[in-house]
């Protein structure tokens, strides 16, 4: 996998990840689409950890400015 995330990209799903988790674990948001949240949250985290997102390369995207 080639690296297709810029590290601002990664920081914005890292940020947006925790705020979901949050969110979840708190009880604001709960039933199915706290569920939903939860599991975009994994996704997000996961794709900025390794960072690679499946959907850029499907859509030919990178924010990366490493070739």
């Amino acid at each position: 996998m080639k690296q297709n995330m810029s590290s601002l990209d990664r920081n914005v799903r890292w940020v947006a990840a925790v705020i979901m988790a949050v969110l979840y674990f708190t009880g604001t948001v709960s039933g199915t689409l706290g569920l939903v949240l939860l599991v975009a949250a994994i996704i997000f985290g996961l794709t900025g950890l390794v960072k690679f997102c499946p959907l850029y390369s499907i859509f030919g995207i990178s924010t990366c400015s490493v070739k």
